[in-house]
């Protein structure tokens, strides 16, 4: 791989970047070290964390130089013993880049989410439209229109940073946050849009809200959704709503 940056974080992590800006090349190769990462897990690695440009490993620093001890006495890489953890693992870090492949294609699970939208659901629906000068139909409609990369999780579990939305339903962030959003409710800050997995204080768009839970802790994963999957929104009625929060999940 011809541009990438290796950093540590902290004393028992490392951040792999591997461009920088958020566009879908970036996040396949993303998406493929990964994968490569889930295959092919370090010595010592404690679990890996894609976000837009770059993937996080985090690791055990004694694991690490174990490892490179027990390499060096089998008669395999001896020099590892006289590095650092964190040089142990930039060291791997590049070995692994250098064998993943490239020109693989990543192939992401489409996640299809209903929402109903508006009302109570959606309270900032109607403010969405003017600052656009759309109708509130014609947001469901372009707010639907289209798959959604996960480009990451975060600021709540199984909160997903979606990619993608159409420039013609941008809208600012609230000037003042809101105490507590519901689970659930499906929002729009800038030219990105997202759904809050918890009840959260926030400070985004509210457009509507799906009945599909997002977090589980009971779970294995607990998140429905994960970096690299696709979304597809689909409006619901307040009726069809119902129905599903009551059907066991």
């Amino acid at each position: 791989m011809a541009h990438f940056a290796i950093t540590p974080l902290g004393d028992a992590a490392v951040t792999v970047e591997l461009g920088t800006g958020i566009d879908p090349e970036t996040h396949r190769l993303v998406m493929l070290f990964a994968a490569y990462l889930e295959d092919h897990p370090l010595p010592g690695m404690i679990e890996y964390v894609p976000a837009y440009a770059s993937v996080t490993i985090h690791y055990d620093p004694l694991q690490v130089y174990g490892s490179a001890l027990a390499q060096g006495e089998n008669g395999a890489e001896p020099e590892l013993a006289d590095l650092s953890p964190y040089e142990i693992m930039e060291l791997r870090v590049r070995q692994a880049l250098g064998q993943m492949r490239m020109e693989q294609e990543f192939t992401p699970k489409r996640v299809e989410i209903p929402v109903c939208y508006g009302g109570e659901f959606g309270p900032d629906l109607e403010e969405v439209a003017a600052h656009n000068g759309l109708t509130a139909e014609e947001v469901i409609r372009i707010h639907c229109s289209r798959d959604y990369q996960v480009y990451m999780l975060g600021f709540a579990p199984g909160f997903p940073y979606l990619g993608g939305m159409d420039k013609r339903i941008a809208a600012p962030r609230k000037k003042t946050p809101r105490l507590a959003i519901p689970k659930g409710s499906v929002g729009i800050a800038g030219e990105q849009t997202g759904i809050y997995p918890i009840e959260t204080p926030g400070g985004w768009q509210l457009i509507g809200r799906t009945p599909v839970p997002l977090f589980l802790p009971d779970r294995d994963p607990p998140t429905l959704l994960e970096a690299g999957n696709l979304v597809q929104f689909y409006p619901i009625s307040r009726e069809e709503y119902d129905r599903w929060s009551r059907t066991p999940k």
